[in-house]
């Protein structure tokens, strides 16, 4: 069978990314060090990981990637870093009773994590019972992928730059790639330097908070590992209670910087360069700031009104506007832009608050951004292409293109999205079927909300679902066929499915 991709193109420059994610293990491999865990486990990950991509890399020294390779290669790429990313769960695991410490369960927790899903099999979480490093790990892997493997590729590797214009199509594959600046590469940089800088200062404020004496428990490897999880709206948390371990000012705080990691980060570079004009015209920022705060105060209204229990963590909602407030605040911007924090426990709320929050998973961050989902720029033209169906069928003689933000959108682009979106529902409500009956083979029963917030969780990359996939619940009960289907769902969602669909296509039709 011929495929119709030179693969040894694409697997050769794989090697190029696979050895340099090896250098990224300094992080946990320094703090291994200060707090005397786990240094083994990661100076053998290096030297095993540096030592693959080295001879991966010898499949093509000098790769030529045309579409199909570019599609191939990124495909790869996200697929090889999560199985990459297994090497320190399985060290760390080793001889002991940890949940990651099997393949299924490492690679669902390392895919979750470079996809910034926040799903996770790791049962107890906390620096008892895994090490500071191997959780810094975990952290890291969400703010390597929160911007882009191949982005980040792109900007500090001249011999990934040279294609960098068709990887980046590839790996955010959405209704457009804004290049911002003369050369692909420094886009790149400029968008990662951006994505640098919110975390920068994230981290900056919620330590001050604690040398403040404002967060006693936000000392500086929290501040750095919640930096890590915040910006690339991933949503893992060294603490078992998540973001509700913190205080209140903490809380608030995180919500707005959230809220930044659903934007379009091409925008804060216009605003950089006092253009702020582009951000406030821009439609899909005005429809994300305004479903923000319609979901927002309508759920707000709906916590004050008693539709949350009074919980031990998340405290009384009922009549307390501050609290109910924060609580709508916090689990909207999470939940809208697949951060997957979490200050309450939403799977003990009523079912009408649930069901709003379904809702609002649906609905996915900007284009350009770090949020998941189907993407407000897309439901944006679904909408006005529906809109534009009804008009034409009565008025079958007028033209009318479709406009956002005052341009055309070109046929071409709509087409792709209406594909795309059907894609996505058909492949979430599949899965959704697939996950119950594959519980119930095992005598485990999901509910309807739990198969379908599963499903859509992971599809998604959101993280949390409902029922036992709560904010404070897990995955681990799931058989292994389900978590492999759910690995896939978080695999081909990051990459808006796509590169990973046509590369398939691409290698049927050449038979």
């Amino acid at each position: 069978m011929s495929w119709g991709v030179n693969w040894k193109a694409s697997v050769g420059l794989l090697g190029v990314g696979i050895k340099y994610l090896a250098v990224t293990m300094l992080v946990p491999l320094v703090v291994a060090a200060v707090y005397g865990e786990d240094i083994w486990v990661f100076l053998a990950s290096m030297a095993l990981v540096a030592a693959i991509g080295i001879a991966v890399e010898r499949v093509d020294p000098d790769p030529d990637l045309g579409p199909r390779e570019a599609l191939l290669f990124v495909s790869l790429a996200w697929l090889a870093a999560a199985v990459i990313g297994t090497i320190p769960y399985m060290l760390a695991g080793h001889g002991t009773a940890s949940t990651v410490a099997t393949p299924v369960n490492a690679l669902f927790e390392s895919m979750s994590g470079f996809t910034t899903t926040g799903a996770t099999v790791l049962g107890e979480i906390s620096t008892d019972r895994h090490s500071h490093a191997l959780l810094m790990w975990r952290q890291l892997t969400q703010w390597l992928g929160g911007m882009g493997i191949i982005v980040l590729m792109i900007a500090i590797l001249p011999e990934v730059a040279v294609n960098g214009a068709q990887l980046m199509a590839s790996e955010a594959p959405g209704p457009e790639l804004q290049k911002l600046t003369p050369k692909i590469a420094e886009t790149a940089r400029a968008l990662w330097l951006i994505y640098f800088g919110f975390t920068v200062l994230l981290v900056a404020l919620l330590y001050a908070l604690h040398l403040l004496g404002m967060a006693p428990n936000m000392d500086l490897y929290n501040a750095v590992a919640h930096g890590f999880s915040t910006l690339p709206t991933g949503g893992f948390s060294p603490q078992a209670d998540s973001i509700g371990a913190f205080s209140a000012v903490v809380q608030w705080v995180i919500i707005p910087f959230m809220l930044v990691a659903g934007v379009n980060f091409a925008l804060f570079w216009h605003v950089l360069r006092g253009e702020a004009e582009v951000m406030l015209e821009n439609a899909e920022f005005r429809t994300y700031a305004g479903a923000l705060a319609v979901i927002t105060a309508l759920l707000a209204v709906i916590l004050f009104g008693g539709a949350a229990p009074p919980l031990e963590l998340g405290g009384t909602t009922q009549g307390v506007a501050e609290n109910s407030l924060r609580q709508a605040a916090f689990q909207v911007g999470s939940l809208l832009n697949s951060t997957g924090f979490a200050t309450a426990d939403f799977a003990q709320w009523d079912t009408h608050a649930q069901v709003f929050l379904l809702f609002t998973m649906f609905i996915g961050g900007s284009a350009g951004s770090t949020g998941g989902g189907v993407k407000i720029v897309r439901w944006l033209i679904v909408g006005k292409a529906i809109r534009r169906e009804l008009f034409t069928t009565a008025h079958p003689d007028v033209v009318q293109p479709i406009r956002l933000s005052g341009s055309v959108v070109d046929e071409d682009a709509i087409r792709g999205i209406m594909a795309f979106t059907m894609m996505y529902v058909v492949l979430f409500a599949l899965s959704a079927v697939f996950l119950s009956l594959d519980a119930a083979r095992i005598g485990t029963q999901l509910t309807m909300l739990e198969s379908t917030s599963a499903s859509l969780a992971t599809i998604g990359n959101i993280g949390p679902g409902f029922g036992r996939l709560g904010p404070f619940g897990s995955y681990l009960f799931f058989p292994d066929t389900s978590k492999l289907l759910m690995v896939f769902l978080m695999w081909i969602g990051r990459l808006e499915i796509v590169p990973v669909l046509a590369v398939f296509i691409s290698a049927m039709d050449s038979r």
